[in-house]
């Protein structure tokens, strides 16, 4: 996960007492009927080339956000590099086609299929006759028994993160003969397809001693078109090299270099030589996109525009001598910067920007653990205070992407689990969310704390009356100004404490939050350990001014006031990180602000490190709202369960979130999961899927609102690499053009050998 960013497959959810369970749901789709599903927003962007277009040889250069710290994806602390680096170098049996579904991989499985389900489930694996590991040894039964006793969770010996599905395995055992694979099951699991991908060999998974330790710096053996060679943390380069025992088409590339570049560093990077391939934020885009259509522009501040000529100038329009020299050098480190800048855009007319959709969706987390959100109620309001497609747009429009709204928790818009669920909710309906904040008890102008105080004060000075009037002012001015001391040094606190880079309330006027304090720039992705919801909300006064009588209309498009309940404002703590990459959030956090402002929610926005955002605030749920993304897996019965499951309570009194960072859950949709990760029949799994994504759009936990963007900045003449969208890469098709070659205009490359 990411917070617009966020990992794969998780290293990544009224009228008056209306429950979600309550809530009708959409009928499952029937037979004949169209697929709900429906096609991938945005397809893939590679520069599609047959294999004889590519020339042999060469090194990719390929931008990583770290060099990760296990090569083990089955860790805790495995990234998007680890995952990355599985993909080129160990065995997968299932990869993902174009739509996001499961498809076998024939260079290791020959077939896979479900063979027996009574007494047992039994799926059959033949294997290719060709697999083997680089040390010669073929691939089989011995590699999938190790790795299911190392995952299956009966073991604590081995520091697994995640053990689902494996853990319903009963037994495996060799088939008829060394190729073939028989995989007993305790329990029905429909998705296993998700098992086995990757698959690491016997020597990883034998002992808890080499799962645990040996194979975090290193691979020694692998089974995919690359090898592992180098692993470099002080010059944060992973290097994998041909493997020379790969059976399948022959790697086009010598070697790809995953080097470690901050993504604020990604351009000039690109410009500099330093790497041939980035996934990089709009900003850069639209730098290497500018840089493209470009045709040589003259550098500004050269000739005759010298430091003497700057010098000379300042002196004869009256500066002093000093004062003459440091507009000199300001002037200078202006022209300075201009000639870098202008250098790196010739330098980045030799790339090119390769678009589409993440496999991951962005969403409005709501924190239901306390506080206002812990009323459904208030939930709703939010979710219907949103106008989702205008976010959609916001962030994809101008990129020139599809803007369609996420509609499901599950799946995204092509995969087989999809289907548009937002209905279970409702869309925008300003009216609706004010109805269902006054249900909940929150009131429109309602008197919160400070204001009691005054008002108290002022009582005070009418009963003393002709000469106590005079006392009774000093009283209420001394009320008054205790109460504004306090406030004040309330929001002095607020605005100091903890790791905040800046806190600042949205809703008391008619500011947004570019008005106020606090970083104006921000920019762009985790097991959880439960913490208790931050305490001592801040206490904030009402709107300035005098409040209508009870009823009296508003204008229409008007903000709507602040409202209150038990003499406390609604405020809610908007969280969003800081750090670069981050601005796209940044935007969509503002104008969420402004729609919730319209139905009288006010919002206190704290900006704070990228190293904490999860950690310390998702994770411990230290927030109210905020802002970042799930990946969208193939296998949602397993993969989405922690997000969503009911949160319980743990021996040591501590609550058991899983990975569901929001507190908002059901027993209805985990039963749901269960039903649907236990039934073999495909169509009826998926619409057990698609009533447990209606049940959590209703519990309104959380809004998913768009599909990430996948911006790539690659060498124009470099091929069958870029932005992927759902297609697992095919590593040993990348590669350069050869001179004169192009790649083709559209469709996918063909898979012919040389």
């Amino acid at each position: 996960m990411s917070h617009d960013g966020v990992t794969l497959r998780a290293i990544t959810r009224s009228v008056a007492f209306l429950t979600a369970g309550a809530l009708a749901v959409p009928a499952v789709t029937g037979c004949g009927s169209e697929d709900p599903a429906g096609k991938p927003l945005a397809g893939q962007d590679i520069a599609p080339a047959a294999r004889a277009l590519v020339a042999d040889g060469g090194t990719l250069r390929w931008a990583v956000d770290a060099v990760p710290e296990t090569l083990n994806t089955f860790q805790a602390d495995a990234d998007a590099a680890t995952g990355r680096i599985a993909q080129a170098v160990l065995p997968s049996m299932y990869r993902l086609d174009r739509n996001g579904r499961p498809e076998r991989n024939p260079d290791y499985l020959e077939s896979a299929k479900v063979v027996g389900t009574e007494p047992k489930q039994v799926v059959l694996y033949k294997l290719n006759q060709q697999a083997v590991w680089s040390d010669g040894r073929e691939i089989g039964a011995a590699d999938f028994a190790a790795q299911w006793r190392a995952l299956s969770g009966k073991d604590t010996a081995y520091w697994t993160a995640r053990n689902a599905g494996y853990d319903r395995i009963e037994r495996i055992e060799r088939g008829a003969n060394d190729l073939e694979v028989r995989v007993t099951f305790q329990r029905p699991y429909a998705d296993w397809r998700s098992l086995f991908s990757p698959l690491y060999p016997k020597d990883v998974m034998g002992t808890p001693d080499a799962f645990n330790d040996s194979a975090r710096k290193k691979l020694k053996v692998t089974a995919g078109p690359f090898a592992v060679t180098k692993v470099d943390h002080k010059g944060d380069e992973v290097v994998l090299a041909r493997n020379p025992r790969w059976w399948g088409h022959p790697a086009k590339l010598s070697e790809i270099v995953l080097r470690a570049v901050p993504r604020d560093q990604r351009a000039e990077a690109l410009a500099a030589g330093k790497i041939d391939l980035a996934e990089i934020d709009p900003e850069s885009a639209g730098r290497v996109t500018l840089a493209g259509r470009a045709k040589g522009t003259a550098t500004p501040l050269q000739g005759p525009d010298s430091a003497k000529a700057l010098r000379s100038w300042a002196v004869a329009h009256g500066s002093d001598e000093e004062a003459a020299d440091e507009e000199i050098t300001a002037r200078e480190e202006r022209r300075r910067a201009i000639v870098r800048y202008e250098h790196q855009q010739r330098a980045l007319q030799g790339f090119e920007v390769r678009k589409s959709l993440e496999p991951a969706y962005t969403q409005l987390a709501l924190n239901g653990a306390d506080g206002p959100l812990a009323d459904e109620r208030v939930r709703r309001a939010v979710a219907r205070a949103l106008d989702r497609e205008e976010l959609a747009k916001a962030v994809l429009k101008p990129l020139g992407l599809p803007a369609v709204p996420v509609g499901s928790h599950l799946a995204l818009s092509g995969q087989a689990a999809y289907a548009d669920n937002s209905g279970a909710l409702g869309g925008q309906d300003t009216a609706e969310a004010r109805a269902l904040l006054a249900d909940a008890g929150w009131v429109l102008g309602g008197p919160v704390e400070e204001e009691k105080a005054k008002e108290k004060a002022k009582k005070g000075e009418k009963a003393a009356g002709g000469k106590g009037e005079k006392a009774g002012s000093e009283s209420s001015e001394k009320a008054g100004s205790e109460s504004s001391e306090k406030a004040g040094s309330e929001n002095s606190e607020k605005e100091t404490a903890g790791a905040d880079k800046g806190t600042y309330i949205v809703g008391e006027d008619d500011k947004g939050p570019g008005d106020h304090h606090g970083d104006e720039h921000g920019g762009g992705t985790h097991l959880a350990q439960d913490g208790k919801q931050y305490a001592n909300k801040l206490k904030q006064g009402g709107a300035p001014g005098a409040y209508a009588p009870k009823g009296t209309p508003a204008p229409a498009g008007a903000a709507a006031g602040p409202l209150a309940k038990d003499g406390k404002p609604l405020t809610l703590r908007f969280v969003l990180p800081s750090g670069p990459g981050s601005r796209t959030l940044n935007t969509v956090a503002d104008r969420i602000t402004r729609m919730l402002r319209k139905v009288g929610i006010r919002t206190e926005i704290s900006k704070v490190e990228d190293e904490s955002y999860f950690k310390d605030h998702i994770a411990s749920g230290q927030y109210d709202l905020a802002l970042y993304s799930w990946p969208a897996s193939a296998f949602p019965a397993t993969d989405a369960r922690p997000i969503f499951a009911k949160p319980v309570p743990a021996a040591d009194g501590s609550l058991n979130v899983e990975q569901n960072y929001t507190r908002v859950g059901t027993d209805q949709v985990d039963q749901l999961f269960d039903q649907a990760a236990a039934t073999l029949d495909e169509g009826e799994s998926k619409g057990l899927i698609r009533k447990a994504d209606a049940r959590i759009w209703a519990a309104a936990g959380s809004i998913p609102l768009y599909q990430r963007p996948q911006l790539t900045a690659v060498r124009k003449d470099l091929a069958n690499v870029g932005a992927f969208g759902f297609r697992t890469p095919v590593y040993e098709d990348m590669g350069y053009l050869k001179k004169g070659a192009k790649p083709a205009p559209g469709g996918s490359a063909s898979a012919s050998a040389d």
